[in-house]
């Protein structure tokens, strides 16, 4: 019989942990054809998250949990469930109840079928104005950076192959980007259509703060584009201003009292001003990032874990 492992990054949710886990517990029952168990991460959430994930364990032995000892985010809470998950197949989900436990089964069925990967997609999505903006610029940005297919939809309700977590949790660097590693570790993958719900209790924890740290980390941490990029609207630049400096010249020899135009050249000189800064900017990122990495930066750090045994944690 076949083992499921779900993962579920928590954060504010002490309210809706216990109903995602009672319908998780009804999915399973229901399918009957595999064994489960379900790993709750809590990161650092100032509510009393950990303690409702303390109790869920005490009940069912199969619930484990994982506490960090500060905000990592989401994608470091699923790198975490995935160093600890034991299933054939592996389940990640949201703590707040939108994704359709229940409904599990397409996902499963999908991965039966062949495929190394399956995306929940939404035809109607629930979530503020806000997050749907954050949603279509990744959803544009792992187009261009990571050669996403234009078809694939990207959700955080996803299965995936036990091949495939393997080659995930290889990856020990300080920007943990889930998506991106999927993406490299197959291109066997598929959408399967999900009901998406309201939110019934606390809102999004996602702040503009954290989607730019997320994009930036998408693009950053799987694509050397932006370098290139940058690259090329440098030489773009330099082109520009090339030309316009043979054009101010012309201009001068052909009309002599034609006077040299002190705002052209402030206008000039902020413009490429403010393209060396840009690609200073990112190319610093990297370096940065490069030098967080070689001083063993960790994805994340736990504080506590309940129901894992003597098994030793992997942390970084």
């Amino acid at each position: 019989m076949k083992m499921v492992s779900f993962i579920i990054p928590c954060y504010r949710s002490e309210k809706t942990l216990p109903g995602v886990v009672a319908e998780i517990d009804a999915a399973m029952e229901k399918l009957g054809k595999y064994t489960y168990e379900i790993i709750l991460i809590n990161d650092c959430s100032p509510d009393g998250t950990f303690e409702t994930i303390k109790s869920l364990c005490a009940e069912k032995p199969y619930v484990k949990g994982i506490s960090f000892a500060k905000n990592f985010g989401q994608h470091a809470g699923l790198m975490a469930g995935l160093r600890q998950s034991k299933g054939d197949y592996v389940v990640c989900l949201d703590d707040d109840g939108q994704t359709p436990a229940d409904e599990v089964n397409k996902l499963l069925e999908k991965l039966e079928e062949g495929y190394d990967a399956v995306y929940a997609k939404y035809e109607h999505k629930q979530h503020s104005s806000f997050r749907n903006l954050g949603s279509k610029v990744n959803e544009i940005m792992l187009r261009v950076m990571l050669g996403k297919p234009s078809w694939l939809y990207i959700s955080s309700y996803f299965a995936t192959k036990r091949f495939v977590v393997e080659d995930m949790i290889r990856y020990e660097n300080s920007y943990p980007y889930v998506i991106g590693l999927v993406l490299r570790a197959t291109k066997n993958i598929t959408n399967v259509v999900v009901n998406h719900r309201e939110r019934e209790v606390g809102e999004s924890g996602y702040t503009m703060k954290k989607l730019l740290s997320l994009w930036f980390n998408g693009f950053t941490a799987f694509s050397v584009l932006p370098l290139r990029l940058a690259t090329c609207i440098g030489a773009g630049s330099a082109g520009i201003g090339f030309i316009y400096g043979i054009y101010t010249i012309i201009k001068r020899l052909i009309n002599p009292d034609v006077p040299m135009g002190f705002s052209a050249m402030m206008s000039a000189l902020v413009f490429f001003g403010g393209m060396i800064m840009i690609m200073l900017g990112l190319i610093g990122e990297y370096i940065g990032r490069i030098y967080i990495s070689m001083n063993n930066s960790p994805q994340y750090v736990v504080r506590e874990h309940v129901n894992i045994g003597s098994e030793k944690m992997d942390e970084e």
